[in-house]
C-alpha cells in the first residue's frame, strides 16, 4: 500500500512538472526543435520584420524549400526555389543583396546558383557558377566587391551580378585545432558563414565530422578587420558542441547567426536527436550574446534541450500538416519525388493525384515522399491501382533501402529491406487503403478494403538502422507512395496523425 501511495506521489509529480514545463513552453517559451525532422545545414535571413530559411534538399525535388516565420519558431512553407534535377543538394546559402535574392549551393562536385526578385519567385534555373569544393559561403565587403568561402578555407571573387565566378581561390582560413584526445569523426571543416558587426566580419564555421560519434560537430568561431583574413579564433571556441553521447542532442553544428528585430541574436544549427538518428538532423535554435571585447557566444544557462524564451517579433501560428486529399491545383509543399521532378508523371485531379508507374522496384519508381515530424505516427492513403502497377506506402531511406506495405492488382505485398513479396494472396482488388503504424522503431503494416476495417498482415520491420552512420549518404527515413511498374496508381485522402 505504501509503495502504491509512493507510486502514485511520483507520477502526479510527473504530470504536475509536464504541465508546468507545457504551459511555460506554450506563453513565452520554446521547445527545441524549431523543424522537427530532416531540415539539415539551416540558412537563414531576416528581411525586415520577416525571417526567411532554406535546407539542405539532398536528392528530393522540387528542393530548396524556403520557409518564412515572423518569430524564428513557427514557420510555414514559402516556395521551392529549384525545379530543376543537378543532382543531390547540400548546404545552401539564402542571400538578399541588392534587393535580389540568391541561393548558393553545392551538387554533382560543382556549385550553382538560383536568384530571383522576390523570395516567393519566381526563381531562376540553377546557374553552373563552374567551381569545385562544397558549402558556399556569400559575403560583400565594404566597397561591394561580392566573394564565396568554401569549406576548405578558400575564397573566390564573384561577378557584381553574383552569377559567375571571376577569379582565382585564395586560402586564408586552416580553422580551429580540435584536442586530439576528443572524439571526432574527421576535422572537416565546413559550412563557412561570414557577417558583419561593429568592426569586425565573423566566420562561423563548423568542424568535427556531421556524423560519427555523438560528440563530433561543433560550432567554431574566427573574427578579422578584414573578410579576407587573417583570421583569429574565438577563445570560446568551441561556441556550440556535444559533450556526451547522454545529452539530447548529438553533433550540434553548421549555424548561421542572426539578429531578431529588437537587435537579439540568435543561432539556427543542426543535430541528431538521441534514440532518433533515422530521423535526420533537426534545426534548432539558442540565443547568443556579445562579449565586452567584441565575441559571441552561448549563454551558459541555456541548454538546447530545455525550454527557452522566445525571440522578439510576431507570434504566427503555422498551420502545414502533412495530411493531403490530393485535390488542390498544385502539389502541396511537403512532397518531393526522389531524384526527379517530371511533372509529366502526375497528375492532381478532383479524385486525387495520379502518378505514372515507374521502374520494376520501389527503388527504381522514384517515390513521392514527405518528412514525419515525429517518433511514433500513423499514416495511411486510399489507392486505386490501374493496370499492371503496383501501389506502395513506405518508409524510404535511399534508392536500396526501404520497407512498408503495398498492393497490386491481386495482393497485399510486403516490404522488408527491400526485399519484396506476396503477404495475403488473391485479394484482387484494385481499390483499397494501406497503412502504416510507426511507434518509436518498430512498424507495423495494415489494409483495408473499405477504411474502417483494418487487417494487420504478419510482417512487421524494426528500422533504426536506417541512419546516416550506418548507411552514409546523409538521408533520413522519410514517408511516401511509390507507384511502379506499368499502369498507374491514384492516391487520394492521404492522412498523417502523431501518436503521443
Amino acid at each position: 500500500m505504501k509503495k502504491t501511495i509512493l507510486l502514485f506521489i511520483f507520477s502526479l509529480s510527473l504530470a504536475i512538472n509536464a504541465q508546468q514545463q507545457n504551459t511555460k513552453v506554450g506563453n513565452d517559451f520554446y521547445q527545441n526543435p524549431i523543424f522537427a525532422g530532416d531540415y539539415p545545414d539551416p540558412s537563414i535571413i531576416r528581411d525586415g520584420e520577416d525571417y526567411y530559411i532554406v535546407h539542405s534538399s539532398f536528392n528530393y525535388y522540387p528542393g530548396l524549400l524556403i520557409w518564412t516565420s515572423k518569430d524564428l519558431v513557427n514557420w510555414k512553407p514559402a516556395t521551392h526555389a529549384l525545379k530543376k534535377s543537378v543532382g543531390s543538394v547540400w548546404a545552401p546559402d539564402l542571400v538578399k543583396y541588392n534587393n535580389k535574392f540568391y541561393i548558393y549551393f553545392p551538387a554533382n562536385e560543382t556549385n550553382y546558383v538560383v536568384w530571383a526578385d522576390a523570395i516567393n519567385g519566381p526563381w531562376s534555373d540553377p546557374i553552373n557558377l563552374k567551381i569545385g569544393n562544397i558549402d558556399p559561403g556569400h559575403f560583400v565587403d565594404e566597397k561591394g566587391n561580392r566573394f564565396l568561402y568554401f569549406s576548405n578555407g578558400n575564397y573566390v571573387p564573384l561577378a557584381k551580378d553574383g552569377l559567375s565566378v571571376v577569379g582565382m581561390g585564395k586560402h586564408v582560413y586552416d580553422g580551429w585545432k580540435i584536442p586530439t584526445e576528443w572524439s571526432i569523426e574527421c576535422f572537416c571543416m565546413e559550412g563557412p558563414k561570414v557577417l558583419k558587426r561593429g568592426n569586425y566580419y565573423y566566420l562561423t564555421v563548423a568542424e568535427g565530422g556531421t556524423a560519427g560519434p555523438a560528440t563530433s560537430h561543433m560550432v567554431i568561431s574566427a573574427r578579422s578587420k578584414s573578410p579576407l583574413g587573417p583570421w583569429e579564433n574565438s577563445p570560446y571556441n568551441p561556441i556550440i558542441r556535444t559533450k556526451d553521447s547522454s545529452e539530447k542532442w548529438w553533433s550540434k553544428g553548421h549555424a548561421t547567426l542572426i539578429d531578431d528585430v529588437n537587435g537579439k541574436w540568435w543561432m539556427v544549427f543542426h543535430g541528431y536527436e538521441n534514440g532518433y538518428y533515422n530521423m535526420g538532423r533537426q534545426t534548432l535554435l539558442q540565443p547568443v550574446e556579445w562579449t565586452s571585447d567584441g565575441w559571441y557566444k552561448s549563454p551558459e544557462a541555456i541548454k538546447a534541450e530545455e525550454p527557452i524564451k522566445k525571440p522578439a517579433g510576431q507570434t504566427s501560428k503555422s498551420d502545414f500538416s502533412l495530411s493531403d486529399t490530393f485535390s488542390t491545383a498544385i502539389l502541396s509543399p511537403q512532397w518531393q519525388f526522389f531524384n526527379e521532378f517530371d511533372t509529366k508523371r502526375f497528375k492532381l485531379t478532383k479524385d486525387g493525384i495520379q502518378i505514372k508507374g515507374k521502374g520494376k522496384s520501389i527503388g527504381e519508381s522514384s517515390p513521392l515522399l514527405c518528412t514525419p515530424s515525429d517518433h511514433s505516427y500513423v499514416a495511411q492513403v486510399e489507392v486505386k491501382i490501374e493496370g499492371d502497377a503496383a501501389a506502395g506506402l513506405i518508409l524510404f531511406y535511399d534508392s536500396k533501402l526501404y520497407t512498408g506495405i503495398a498492393a497490386d492488382k491481386e495482393n497485399v505485398l510486403a516490404i522488408l529491406r527491400s526485399w519484396q513479396f506476396p503477404t495475403q494472396k488473391g485479394i484482387n482488388k484494385t481499390q483499397l487503403f494501406l497503412r502504416l503504424e510507426k511507434k518509436e522503431q518498430l512498424v507495423n503494416m495494415f489494409y483495408s478494403i473499405n477504411g474502417k476495417e483494418w487487417m494487420k498482415i504478419e510482417n512487421s520491420a524494426e528500422v533504426s538502422s536506417f541512419n546516416h552512420n550506418v548507411l552514409s549518404g546523409f538521408m533520413s527515413l522519410r514517408l511516401g507512395l511509390s507507384a511502379v511498374g506499368d499502369g498507374q496508381v491514384i492516391f487520394k485522402n492521404f492522412i498523417y496523425k502523431p501518436i503521443y
